[in-house]
C-alpha cells in the first residue's frame, strides 16, 4: 500500500461516515460530493484515466447537481420528526438488506474466473475507440440516460411544489 492509496481512502470512507452522521442534507451531499471526489482519484491511482474522468464529469458534475437540487426544491418542515434508533424491526430489516446485498456481492466476487495475464496478452483500448464506441452504436443508449435522468429531475420538481389552489397573491 502506497501513502496515496491510503489518504484516498481515508478521503472516501471519512466523508461517507460524516455524510452519513450529519442531520444537515446540503452538508451530507456536498460530503457525498468529496466521497465521489475521492473514488475518481483511486481510479487515477488505478491507471484508469477515463474512468476517473467520466467519475467526475458523470457524479462529481452531473448527479451531485441533481442531488443538490432535489434537496433545495423539496420542502423542508419546520422541526424534522426525531428519528427512533432503538427500533428493533428496523435493524433487524437492515441486518437482512444488508445481507442480502453481501450475498449478492460475495457471489459474483467469487464466481469470477481469476485469470493472471502476462504483460502481452492484455487487450488495449484507447480513449479514442471507447469515445467511438460510446457515439457508434451506443449513441441511443446514451440519450435514453439523459432523458430517464431529465425526467426524474423534473418528477422531482413536480413532486416537491407546492399545491397552489387558485388564490390570489395579495390574500391573506
Amino acid at each position: 500500500m502506497t501513502f496515496a492509496l491510503i489518504l484516498l481512502s481515508l478521503l472516501i470512507l471519512g466523508s461517507a461516515a460524516v455524510a452519513m452522521a450529519l442531520r444537515n442534507l446540503i452538508y451530507s451531499a456536498l460530503l457525498l460530493i468529496g466521497s465521489w471526489a475521492g473514488i475518481a482519484g483511486f481510479y487515477l491511482w488505478a491507471g484508469a484515466e477515463f474512468v476517473a474522468f467520466a467519475q467526475i464529469l458523470i457524479y462529481v458534475g452531473a448527479i451531485s447537481m441533481v442531488v443538490l437540487f432535489a434537496v433545495l426544491l423539496t420542502k423542508q418542515g419546520h422541526a424534522p420528526e426525531p428519528v427512533e434508533f432503538n427500533s428493533v424491526s428496523r435493524f433487524i430489516t437492515g441486518l437482512i438488506a444488508g445481507g442480502g446485498v453481501a450475498g449478492v456481492l460475495l457471489g459474483a466476487i467469487l464466481g469470477m474466473p481469476l485469470e493472471v495475464r502476462t504483460a502481452g496478452t492484455t487487450p488495449t483500448l484507447t480513449v479514442k475507440a471507447l469515445g467511438a464506441q460510446l457515439m457508434g452504436p451506443h449513441t441511443a443508449a446514451l440519450l435514453v440516460i439523459g432523458l430517464l435522468l431529465t425526467v426524474s429531475l423534473l418528477g422531482a420538481v413536480v413532486l416537491a411544489s407546492d399545491e397552489r389552489r387558485d388564490q390570489p397573491e395579495d390574500a391573506p
